[in-house]
């Protein structure tokens, strides 16, 4: 890539962050009443359909407005820095009062009341910790707010669940709404990757002896995922079976989320990174990251199909007994959404693997996708400017939700802040 088209790009993306992106969220999300954010908006940005709060957004926040903060390549003023850190510190502050079921019980509630008052879920009793994945967000929300604010207490935190989330996870014994699986299936361990490596960063600050703890257990996640859940074509599948970590022959174990996988692509190099064996795992990377683009992009109608076939297309294979399971119901019914998390990942993933790789088809992977998300995804609203989010195959929006009933501002936002961050090295 040459300077000229770095810089191009590097104009386009900060003006998408700060006039579209932070024009929707600044101090619209804050609640300074009670502390933490507002997001459970329409897709379209228009309304806000409930006051209630879900942890797993509340820590994505965290992370973003402390991320914001540390920005350090001239997008934002100290001012501004010092204004995402103070909405940070809002979201830090109410969740350490509130998101914990107990004083010493390092689990955290899946859903909160706009004052921090915690609410049970229909059909699930009186059980509150329903998703490991809200308890590790607000983890690396604590991670990234010790190290931009210095905050060593916020890394206690943030450590001591991470190690109850590794902890359940080992174990097996979570829940992980809003897609349980039955227990003799799991899935790829995409998320402790990105924990461990947001712990590991904190703890290269606050404790060196657990952030070099934390690198076995890093290793352990990434080649997890590229022994047991890729096959000899660079097919990463989702679910696998838990008793030997063999392929399922249902849809469950037949499609792909061409999303997660392009994600989880850059978190693996990042692990690598944090290694020091880049060079190892850079081949297999590249290689499903191709695969991947290839079986997970819509020829007929452009953009990447929330989930595929593992040779691309619908997909397609015999169904799980238990008919109403709630993976294979969102992979029957949502394979050809557009969404716009996909999207904004791969563009980063895209750029970085040129970078590493120097294989153009990267780099015109990129470009196609930019085109396909800048022409789709954002609000041609201009009192919104914020992305809408799903959309129907043919590139229709639609009125939906995927996973929490939120706007969640947390992928398109890192993904633009590491584009960013990249394009300032390449100019």
């Amino acid at each position: 890539m040459d300077r000229y088209y770095a810089k191009k790009l590097l104009g386009f993306y900060e003006n998408e962050l700060v006039n579209n992106i932070l024009f929707f969220w600044d101090e619209k999300c804050i609640d300074r009443v009670n502390g933490g954010y507002f997001n459970c908006f329409d897709n379209r940005g228009e309304n806000l359909i409930s006051r209630d709060k879900y942890n797993w957004s509340q820590g994505r926040f965290v992370w973003m407005w402390s991320k914001l903060a540390t920005m350090d390549c001239g997008t934002f003023t100290l001012a501004q820095r010092a204004k995402f850190l103070e909405y940070a510190k809002l979201g830090r502050d109410f969740l350490a009062k509130h998101c914990l079921l107990g004083e010493n019980d390092w689990r955290c509630a899946f859903l909160l009341d706009e004052t921090g008052k915690k609410k049970t879920l229909d059909g699930y009793g009186d059980r509150l910790d329903l998703s490991l994945s809200a308890d590790k967000f607000v983890a690396a929300g604590f991670a990234g707010y010790a190290v931009a604010a210095g905050d060593e207490d916020s890394f206690l935190f943030a450590k001591n669940l991470y190690l109850s989330i590794r902890e359940r996870y080992a174990s097996g014994d979570f829940m992980s709404l809003p897609y349980q699986l039955p227990p003799k299936y799991r899935s790829h361990p995409m998320g402790m990757i990105h924990l461990t490596s947001e712990l590991h960063m904190a703890g290269l600050k606050f404790d060196p002896a657990f952030a070099e703890e934390s690198k076995v257990w890093l290793k352990e996640y990434l080649d997890d995922m590229l022994d047991n859940f890729t096959d000899e074509n660079f097919v990463m599948r989702e679910v696998i079976f838990s008793a030997d970590n063999s392929q399922l022959p249902s849809l469950l174990g037949q499609h792909m989320n061409p999303g997660h996988i392009l994600e989880a692509m850059w978190f693996m190099l990042d692990a690598a990174d944090i290694l020091e064996e880049a060079p190892g795992y850079l081949g297999k990377i590249a290689a499903v990251s191709k695969k991947t683009l290839e079986c997970g992009w819509d020829t007929e109608y452009g953009g990447l199909l929330h989930f595929c076939g593992v040779n691309g297309g619908e997909p397609i294979a015999p169904l799980e007994p238990d008919t109403d399971e709630p993976m294979q119901q969102l992979v029957l019914r949502t394979w050809d959404d557009k969404l716009w998390w996909p999207h904004s990942e791969t563009l980063y993933t895209a750029l970085l693997l040129f970078d590493r790789t120097k294989d153009s088809s990267f780099l015109e992977w990129h470009d196609k996708l930019f085109d396909y998300t800048f022409d789709h995804h954002p609000n041609p609203n201009r009192e919104v400017r914020e992305w809408i989010q799903i959309l129907t195959r043919d590139g229709k929006p639609q009125e939906k939700v995927v996973a929490l009933p939120v706007k969640d501002p947390f992928h398109i936002t890192r993904n633009l802040i590491q584009i960013i961050e990249l394009l300032y090295k390449l100019c």
